[in-house]
């Protein structure tokens, strides 16, 4: 996909970009051109046609506006250039739309380079490809003139894309069809009926090369050098707040993980034991209480009997001295206070009695 392009080339460098040797060949409504380092569909921009009635060095230097507009439109229908901006290699010879251009409107479209945009979740980074040394890349189009209901002809051309090459492909998934020699611009400007198959494919040299720019320049207004300024990008890991969180999550899930999995550790410890292990171990601690106390074996088997009235004697309470049964400390305080105050308490006067 090709829908933003540098095009700030002066008139004169653009049949020497496309390998034409006519220095000064016919140009046809030039006064339309307005270079710009952000072009998109619906702008007026310069291509290399073959002329009409001439072999294919005749070349006629054609400005025409980005956007495919197919001769059979409705005169009355407002025509959208960004319905056909490009045209898949794929299955330009099964459209309709495209299939009649080929034998005699093909056509050459120079730039100094092109924009993609690399998707990033729901953000989306813009980047400038160029060629290496500087020198215009040639595209691949083809052309159509629609007439509107007002009799004005508008003339209009469509971009050619393939499938990306190998370098390109972690960019984006399909390229302009860049012709990078003369031999591949004459092919495609020539009238060989199947000949321009062999350049409709990827450009794999390694002389194409790319860097981010602002995304400021998503926006067709935005125009100047600043398009094609270079960014340093942000760190991967200071780009999205969401990441950060994200990350913690996963910090903190993987630590409720590890307490869940020490809480299975302690119920496993704290299972039953099995009946034979728990009689062998409760065998084992008698053993341990019989030798460390001897003495206790033959005291249970000759148990001690008490006396009735012994048992009852040593129970009974002695009335004889109700201040020692009944004393507790506070009463002896309390009593001991009355003894320096010598005064008649209750306690001792039921004791003389």
């Amino acid at each position: 996909m090709c829908g933003r392009a540098r095009c700030s080339l002066r008139a004169d460098d653009i049949p020497r970009a496309c390998h034409r040797t006519l220095p000064h060949p016919p140009s046809l409504h030039m006064d339309r051109y307005r270079p710009s380092y952000n072009v998109s569909p619906g702008f007026d921009m310069p291509v290399i046609r073959r002329e009409d009635s001439s072999n294919s060095e005749g070349c006629v230097l054609h400005c025409m506006k980005w956007g495919l507009i197919p001769s059979f439109t409705k005169k009355t229908e407002k025509p959208d250039h960004y319905k056909m901006f490009n045209a898949r290699s794929e299955s330009i010879d099964e459209k309709a739309s495209f299939r009649r251009l080929i034998p005699k409107n093909r056509c050459l479209v120079a730039v100094e380079g092109f924009y993609e945009w690399k998707k990033d979740g729901s953000k989306k980074q813009p980047y400038y490809i160029h060629f290496k040394d500087g020198r215009p890349l040639v595209f691949a189009a083809l052309y159509d003139s629609w007439q509107n209901s007002a009799g004005e002809t508008l003339c209009t051309f469509t971009i050619v894309t393939t499938s990306s090459s190998s370098a390109f492909q972690w960019l984006h998934d399909r390229m302009p069809v860049i012709l990078g020699d003369k031999d591949s611009t004459d092919t495609w400007l020539g009238s060989s009926a199947s000949g321009y198959k062999n350049v409709l494919k990827p450009y794999e040299a390694s002389d194409l090369v790319w860097y981010p720019v602002t995304p400021s320049m998503g926006k067709p207004s935005f125009d100047g050098p600043e398009c094609i300024k270079e960014i340093q990008l942000k760190a991967e890991g200071n780009t999205s707040i969401s990441k950060f969180f994200s990350r913690k999550g996963a910090e903190s899930g993987d630590v409720r993980q590890e307490k869940k999995l020490s809480s299975y550790e302690i119920i496993e410890t704290e299972l039953p034991k099995d009946p034979s292990e728990e009689a062998k171990a409760e065998k084992v601690e008698n053993d341990l209480k019989s030798s460390a106390c001897p003495h206790s074996q033959d005291a249970t088997k000759v148990p001690v009997k008490r006396d009735y009235d012994m048992f009852s004697a040593d129970s009974k309470p002695d009335w004889t001295n109700n201040d020692k049964v009944r004393s507790n400390p506070i009463k002896k305080k309390e009593k001991g206070k009355a003894g320096d105050d010598k005064q008649a308490t209750l306690f001792s006067y039921f004791g003389k009695r």
